[in-house]
């Protein structure tokens, strides 16, 4: 016997580890189980069309469920009461989940914070209780908001030359500065140099827990919050990195072909070369994409000049492929291979004229008329 633990995952997702673990285990050859069992219908899934596809998917391979608390039996009247179960349960949960969502933006638009971690450079205090319920708001924590000032200054250059996010990133990389034990990355640096809180105004509700998707600016809920950084030096911030968007450049200088996008790999770590630029532009060259988020400490591989690394590719694949007695084999093999589908198709077509021949004849209309009185 298996256990199969997952708690705080909502039944509604199908994408839990330690569910889909077991489904794995249960439909594989060996057939390990006969039944999976569960304390009741819902635990298993609240999403009725998941619940009945991974049902049936189950069966496929002789394995029952089984509810300790819903004695539903296994016969046509059970698998009934089994799927108006499952509907119910997902109905209850969509409301279950619409009436916590309400109270979670009542709570926020009372300016108090609804549980999820703080944002890096903010702890969680208690600033009232309401019968068994702690109001909780953000408050600074002065380690962190430390990297964060730390971040803004290197940002525009109030220790010297202005820094990029990858020059941030390698900055604070080689000095052990981490984001609560993670190596901080380009992107971590843009999120931080981009968020609104560090200025004192945090947003409550952006996005839809469920899909990630953003929601209109309308249904935001705005707190207000401790500012780290002031809002001139975070309106500056903005500006710096709006300049130096490439989004702003020429698309002559953005764009241009790269042949080995997606293709060539870090030897070291399996991520992806990406393009870069060095000495102002005036070559390319690619790069692993770790180093370039988190510095060059975080990957011992070079860099190696897009140019040269081409011509190496390109003259594989002249000498190795593009062969005068290869391309003859290649272009035999695809004459050969469309001659015969044309032979298939030929033969398809005239056996689907022989049956459309077949079925032709003479047709006969019934017309609805009034019936005698005689019978006839």
């Amino acid at each position: 016997m298996d256990i199969f633990t997952e708690p705080g995952a909502s039944a509604l997702d199908e994408d839990r580890p330690a569910f889909q673990e077991m489904i794995f285990k249960a439909t594989r050859s060996d057939r390990p189980y006969d039944f999976v069992v569960v304390h009741s219908l819902s635990r298993f899934s609240r999403d009725s069309l998941h619940s009945e596809l991974y049902v049936r998917q189950l069966r496929k391979a002789s394995v029952e469920l089984v509810s300790i608390t819903q004695d539903i039996g296994q016969d046509g009247s059970g698998e009934f009461i089994r799927k108006i179960l499952s509907v119910f349960d997902e109905h209850q949960s969509r409301e279950n989940a619409k009436h916590v969502h309400r109270a979670m933006l009542e709570n926020a638009r009372q300016g108090f914070w609804n549980g999820a971690p703080p944002p890096f450079g903010y702890d969680i205090a208690v600033k009232e209780t309401r019968g068994t319920k702690e109001k909780k708001i953000l408050v600074i924590s002065e380690e962190e908001a430390s990297t964060v000032r730390l971040v803004f200054n290197l940002a525009l250059g109030e220790r010297g030359r202005s820094m990029g996010v990858k020059a941030i990133a390698t900055h604070l990389n080689e000095r052990a500065i981490t984001r609560r034990g993670v190596r901080f990355s380009t992107g971590s640096i843009h999120d931080i140099l981009t968020s609104t809180t560090y200025a004192g105004r945090h947003f409550f509700n952006k996005y839809d827990s469920r899909n990630k998707k953003p929601r209109p600016p309308s249904q935001w809920i705005e707190l207000s919050v401790p500012a780290i950084v002031s809002e001139q030096m975070f309106t500056s911030v903005q500006g710096l990195l709006r300049s130096r968007s490439p989004l702003r450049v020429a698309p002559r200088v953005v764009n241009g072909p790269t042949l080995l996008a997606g293709v060539a790999r870090c030897g070291y770590y399996g991520v992806a070369m990406i393009k870069n630029t060095g000495k102002g532009g005036t070559y390319a060259y690619y790069c692993c994409s770790r180093k370039l988020k988190e510095g060059a400490l975080s990957c011992r591989g070079i860099r190696m000049r897009m140019d040269r690394l081409d011509d190496i590719v390109v003259g594989e694949i002249l000498e190795r492929i593009l062969r005068l007695e290869h391309l003859a084999a290649l272009l035999d093999t695809y004459l050969k291979f469309t001659g015969e589908r044309a032979d298939k198709n030929k033969h398809e077509i005239g056996r689907l004229r022989d049956r459309h021949r077949d079925t032709r004849g003479p047709r006969k209309i019934a017309v609805p008329g009034r019936k005698r009185a005689d019978g006839s």
